[in-house]
């Protein structure tokens, strides 16, 4: 009897859909190609969209099961996006001189996949994305940190859309 009462509960558990943050795949099991075409772009920061799909493409390829195809009509489903809004502003000023030391960055991005069929899988119509980086008042170590905070920023992005791709099902 004990072991038929550890067999039971041992069924039960592996059938409750229990799994571990960052590990679940609960997309359709028939999507075995995705595409992602380019950005769009609503913004003056003209590399971040570019920088989006690679950095999506990069992390789909090495986290999930699906092959990334350039042509959207020999996918499986098709993960449009859009960046919709660029805004950063200065966090923290030195005292001495009045220039700004921390700058935070915030990027909107429209995100839509679809299926074949055009049934959309994952929207998210407005997800906001924020990166902080500090900026040296020594104008002879000056090293503008935008393009490195920039990077972060849309490599964290892409981390966090295909967990919320492969979770929100």
């Amino acid at each position: 009897m004990k072991y038929f009462v550890i067999a039971a509960l041992a069924l039960t558990a592996a059938g409750c859909g229990y799994h571990v943050g960052g590990h679940a795949d609960l997309m359709p099991k028939s999507i075995k190609t995705i595409a992602i075409p380019a950005f769009g772009n609503s913004t003056t920061r003209s590399r971040l969209p570019v920088m989006l799909t690679s950095d999506l493409t990069r992390e789909f390829n090495t986290r999930t099961r699906y092959r990334i195809v350039a042509d959207p009509n020999e996918a499986d489903a098709v993960l449009h996006g859009s960046v919709v809004n660029f805004t950063n502003y200065p966090t923290i000023f030195d005292p001495a001189s009045g220039r700004a030391t921390g700058v935070q960055v915030i990027v909107n991005v429209q995100l839509k996949l679809t299926d074949r069929s055009g049934k959309v899988l994952f929207y998210r119509p407005s997800a906001e994305f924020r990166e902080r980086y500090e900026i040296t008042t020594n104008p002879q170590a000056y090293f503008d940190e935008s393009d490195t905070a920039l990077s972060r920023l849309s490599q964290d992005v892409a981390r966090s859309i295909v967990t919320a791709i492969l979770e929100d099902f």
